[in-house]
């Protein structure tokens, strides 16, 4: 199939003409044209320099009223961890674009610069329109000192999507932080991955929270926002798709095995369900697809590039038509936790059935922490969101909570990927 190149994300909001903007946003106070990432001024040849994006971020953010740039952490090696907000300064609808977790994954960063760049400049009403009800937040290098050395892991090796549950390094902890303060209601993650042909080796694969622990609502919409938006923009504009870490028959389509695990909540595709937000983990395929890619490396990354592109259209589409629905399911999730019913899964997924001591049927009601703990582990706990009642004798953490099912999985011993083991408490009468 011949493939059409990505709608620019801006116009693809609203079905307009693909092209650039030329006309500065509403509000503005440049007259120049936009500005345009390294990658697109070398045709795909080179990857947008950290110089270069912080240029283009400080350029919008002077000439669109809409786009606000704040730092939000700095890396071991000093570099800033920026956040970019897009659209009006309160909107009962958040969406989170999180770019090159991985460092040597950068054409997901590529797209939300792109993204930014496009939605700062855009002048039709449907997108402004769609900017007045929902805020786009975006980090766009989640992983500076990885993307400089194009490294998986930060600047000390460390794989920051490990890091959502301990939050040991500063890129994990600004994440937290923002998804904290913003509670963001779609948390989409762009990253790549290495084909494994001929079972494995779509142009973008994607997969959503499958934790056990994540509300069926926020569950299935997320699944709806896959299969039914983004998945079919990408097809529509000639890209091949499927379901992440699963093999499956190239002729058939039938699944021949699981790759990826599923049951790591400290991964944030599943931490965003844990949390009540839709969430989306994207991959796009890094080999050359083509002979004529595998000579030309600037094709093979616009195709990577354009890929998410295309992808990005469906999410924004999906977030602009079903922005109530959203709103509804992730407030109902959030509330549902002041309830405390039902079990906490310490483990498994939903293709995964947990073993069941990995089951608490009847979850206690706290856990008590010890002065001590709470010195280890309480900055961590307020970075997650995690309510805390101060005692004389420590600090209480009850599940009754929006964040309930996150309580046992940060403080139970049997926990994978625990904090501190805390007294489980069956009475808080």
């Amino acid at each position: 199939m011949k493939r059409r190149a990505a709608l620019l994300t801006a116009t693809a909001l609203t079905g307009l003409a693909a092209t650039l903007v030329t006309a500065p946003a509403a509000g503005a106070h440049d007259t120049a044209a936009p500005p345009r990432t390294g990658f697109e001024l070398s045709h795909g040849a080179r990857w947008t320099t950290q110089p270069e994006e912080r240029r283009l971020l400080e350029t919008v953010d002077r000439a669109s009223a809409r786009v606000h740039v704040t730092r939000i952490g700095t890396t071991a090696q000093q570099r800033p961890l920026r956040l970019v907000r897009i659209g009006a300064e309160r909107t009962p609808n958040k969406v989170l674009l999180v770019c090159s977790q991985h460092g040597n994954e950068p054409s997901g960063r590529e797209a939300c610069l792109t993204t930014i760049r496009d939605l700062a400049y855009a002048e039709d009403r449907d997108t402004r329109r769609f900017l007045d009800r929902t805020t786009v937040l975006v980090v766009p290098t989640a992983n500076p000192d990885g993307r400089a050395a194009d490294t998986r892991g930060n600047s000390d090796g460390v794989d920051i999507n490990r890091d959502h549950v301990a939050l040991k390094t500063a890129e994990g902890r600004a994440l937290a932080a923002v998804i904290r303060d913003e509670r963001p209601d779609i948390i989409y993650d762009l990253h790549e991955y290495g084909a494994t042909p001929p079972y494995y080796d779509k142009d973008l694969f994607d997969l959503w929270p499958r934790n056990l622990n994540t509300d069926p609502a926020v569950h299935d919409t997320a699944r709806s926002l896959s299969q039914d938006h983004v998945r079919p923009a990408a097809g529509a504009a000639g890209y091949s798709t499927g379901t992440y870490g699963i093999w499956t028959d190239p002729v058939t389509g039938d699944p021949v095995r699981q790759t990826a695990g599923d049951g790591q909540e400290r991964i944030l595709r599943n931490l965003s369900g844990v949390k009540h937000a839709v969430g989306l983990l994207i991959e796009s395929r890094v080999d050359p697809l083509t002979d004529r890619e595998k000579v030309d490396a600037a094709l093979n990354n616009r195709r990577r590039v354009d890929s998410h592109l295309a992808a990005l259209n469906g999410l924004i589409r999906f977030s602009s038509e079903q922005r109530g629905t959203v709103e509804a399911v992730t407030a109902r999730a959030r509330a549902a936790g002041h309830a405390d019913r039902g079990p906490v899964y310490l483990g498994g997924a939903d293709n995964e059935t947990p073993d069941p001591s990995e089951v608490l049927a009847d979850p206690p009601c706290a856990y008590r922490l010890t002065p001590g703990q709470y010195a280890e582990v309480g900055d961590e706990l307020a970075l997650h969101g995690v309510r805390v009642q101060k005692r004389g004798d420590g600090v209480l953490v009850p599940l009754r909570q929006s964040l309930r099912a996150l309580v046992p999985l940060l403080l139970d011993g049997r926990a994978a990927y625990h904090l501190t083991e805390g007294e489980a408490i069956t009475s808080c009468r």
